[in-house]
Formats: structure tokens, sequence, C-alpha cells
């Protein structure tokens, strides 16, 4: 599941920055849609990273793994947040004023902030996923990873469509072996409808 929930920021990521590169000068409609699909990607990765420096890191300190690696991903969240904030405020602009040169310059917000969040993701990935696996069996993990998980049913099912959401076939796979394939059916059918009315739009 995480790396589905990190496959789902680098796409949105990489297709918030394209929309904007191709956005028409005084398209205010289009810069509103375009900041609308980041504040959900903004939203679901706060709550990912927020979820890990309150449960996960502490948990896997207390299992003996190296405190400095874990340091190092509490400050590359911090480093994260503040790039989110910056495209957040571009896009604000943007849409106060939808030139040309505005959407330039939140593309470049989000070119910067893709430096920042692909670089700690794929830190992530190659440095503490294989400490998380290690230790998957562990009964108290297990307990743990419960807490990772949305709030709400209507967050869940709006988080499962979101990385389904031009997902390819691996992501899919994982997804799949994750979460029944019914219970993600129904979620993202019946439940998911502020992802596929305010967002899934904004990418078709």
């Amino acid at each position: 599941m995480n790396q589905v929930i990190h496959a789902a920021v680098r796409r949105d990521v990489a297709r918030t920055e394209q929309a904007l590169r191709e956005l028409a000068d005084g398209d205010a409609g289009r810069a509103r849609e375009v900041r609308t699909a980041w504040r959900n990607l903004a939203r679901e990765l706060t709550h990912h990273h927020e979820a890990e420096d309150e449960h996960m890191w502490p948990f896997l300190e207390s299992r003996g793994f190296d405190v400095g690696l874990l340091e190092e991903m509490e400050a590359e969240h911090g480093a994260m947040k503040a790039a989110l904030a910056s495209v957040s405020a571009s896009l604000d602009a943007l849409v106060a004023s939808p030139t040309s040169a505005n959407a330039a310059a939140a593309a470049d917000e989000v070119a910067r902030a893709r430096v920042v969040v692909n670089g700690h993701l794929d830190h992530e990935e190659r440095d503490v996923e294989g400490l998380m696996d290690s230790i998957k069996e562990d009964e108290d993990f297990k307990a743990l990873t419960k807490k990772l998980r949305p709030a709400s049913t209507v967050d869940a099912a709006n988080a499962l469509a979101w990385m389904q959401d031009g997902a390819g076939e691996r992501e899919l796979a994982a997804l799949r072996a994750a979460v029944p394939a019914p219970v993600v059916a129904v979620l993202t059918r019946f439940v998911a409808r502020r992802y596929r009315r305010e967002v899934a739009p904004v990418w078709r």
C-alpha cells in the first residue's frame, strides 16, 4: 500500500505540472480545477506523512532501528510540507489572476516540489520499506498499521478512488492484494462521491 500511495503522489505531482504548463492564458476555470486536484493531493499526502510521524517512526525506533534514519524521514516530511505550501500559495495566486506568467510560476513551484517529494519517496522506499517488511509479521506492527488508515469510511473511499485514478496494472494489482476487490468497488463507486465529482474530472 505504501508504494501504491507513493505512485499516486508521483502521478499527481507530474500531471499537475503538466496541466499548468498547458494552461491557457485567462483560463480561470481550469486554474480552479487544477487547484482543487492539488488540494486533494496535499490532503492525502499530509495525512499519510503525519500518520508516519505520529505512529510509524516512534514504533520503528522502539524496535531498535536507526534513529538517525528516522530523524531524516521526519525532516524530509517537514521539507515536503513547506514545498506543498509554496505550491498552494502559487495556485492561489494563479486562481486570483490566471495569467500565463502565473501559470508558469506555479508550474515551476511544482517542479521544485517534485524534486523534494520524489527525493523523499525514493529515500523511504530504498531505506525504510525493508525495515517495515522485516517486521510485517509482528503483531504490534500489524495493529499499528491500522492507525495509518483514513479516519472515516468516506475518507478511505476517496483515498482509494485517488489511488486508482491513472494507476498502472502493477499498482492496481497491489491494491487488490491489500484490499478485497468487492470492498474497493463498493467504496469507490458509492462512497467516494467527493473524489469522483470534484477531482477525477480534472484529469479526464
